[in-house]
């Protein structure tokens, strides 16, 4: 055999080497990757609460033949309100005026100006316990308006915390019972949106403000929800 024909020979058994080499290691120079599925679930968690404030609108409206004297009637009214609501133990920062509003009235046929109509509203926000003897002291100064009460926690924030804890607890259960009934196992969290959920609002009796009676309010439960919803890695 002539050298040429060597030549090619050996460089037809490196070719064949260099295939064989490359067959046998075939992921070399990229990362192996792996099957995993996504589960998607929403949790929720609740958490009782017993309310320990109350929160109430005194409003005063006034009549009068001029917007002027309309305004004027309203402001003497809406004072002696504020007053009394800051002798029943209420600071002059907790009190905030909310609405003031001045409008005419008019004839049947609504072309002429009988007169005019005012109103004043306060905001007022104090413990429970004080929230009937407000109403009370409030309408015997002129309020013929009263919007509440609006009930509330001051720990709310902490409740929440840990309404949320149940949520995710929640959600988790629902996520492995979906994965075990899928032949899979829940591996890790990849995302988690939070929603929340307002207090239910209470219902209490009708206002007794007769003279000597402390109109009732009672605290009764709210619910505090909060919500989640998680995706998981599933394998």
């Amino acid at each position: 055999m002539n050298r040429p024909v060597k030549i090619v020979l050996l460089a037809a058994a490196l070719l064949v080497a260099a295939a064989i080499a490359g067959v046998a290691q075939p992921h070399l120079g990229r990362s192996a990757t792996s099957s995993s599925t996504n589960v998607t679930v929403t949790g929720s968690g609740t958490v009782n609460a017993t309310p320990d404030r109350a929160s109430f609108d005194f409003g005063v409206q006034t009549r009068a033949v001029t917007a002027a004297e309309a305004l004027s009637r309203n402001a003497e009214q809406a004072r002696t309100i504020i007053d009394a609501l800051e002798k029943a133990g209420i600071a002059a920062s907790d009190i905030q005026t909310t609405q003031v509003s001045l409008w005419p009235q008019t004839a049947s046929h609504g072309t002429r100006i009988t007169g005019y109509q005012t109103s004043n509203s306060v905001q007022v926000t104090a413990g429970l316990g004080k929230a009937g003897k407000l109403v009370d002291a409030a309408v015997r100064a002129g309020a013929n308006n009263v919007d509440g009460p609006n009930l509330d926690t001051a720990t709310k924030s902490s409740l929440y915390d840990e309404a949320l804890k149940k949520a995710l607890t929640d959600a988790k259960g629902k996520a492995q019972a979906i994965a075990d009934a899928a032949g899979l196992s829940v591996t890790s969290i990849v995302k988690v949106t939070e929603g929340s959920g307002e207090p239910s609002p209470i219902a209490y009796g009708a206002a007794d403000t007769a003279v000597g009676a402390a109109t009732p309010i009672e605290a009764g439960t709210q619910q505090i929800q909060a919500f989640v919803t998680v995706t998981y890695s599933a394998a």
